[in-house]
């Protein structure tokens, strides 16, 4: 698992950057400052949980006898940048308001992700 949650966070990242760039230079004259706010959380929330991604990885090698709470942990960061960013830079794309109501969700998923990892190291011997 430490190879897909590095290989993972690593395109993760990548797109981020990518995303980033494109937001301050292909989306700033096309959309309103408030909107670029929304795109730029998106991409800053996508960069921490790909670092994220990187750190559980680490501890998938350090910390083997937590693999079950660290898999869950690493696919509930995946399925936070996936719904999280993913549904505002779909607002910001496409000016559908209800996709909103779904960034709440990837934040959870965020959450649960942080709460595994920290329970992963408090078990850990």
């Amino acid at each position: 698992m430490d190879k897909i949650f590095f290989t993972i966070g690593s395109i993760l990242g990548g797109i981020a950057v990518a995303t980033g760039a494109f937001g301050a230079h292909g989306l700033k004259k096309l959309v309103t400052p408030e909107l670029l706010d929304t795109w730029e959380k998106a991409v800053r929330y996508q960069m921490y949980h790909a670092l994220a991604l990187l750190a559980l990885a680490w501890a998938v090698t350090h910390w083997s006898e937590q693999i079950k709470l660290l898999t869950v942990g690493g696919w509930l960061f995946l399925a936070g940048v996936i719904l999280f960013s993913g549904s505002l830079y779909i607002l910001v794309l496409s000016g559908v308001k209800w996709l909103g109501a779904i960034t709440p969700l990837g934040g959870m998923a965020f959450v649960a992700g942080w709460a595994c990892l920290a329970l992963a190291a408090l078990r850990s011997t």
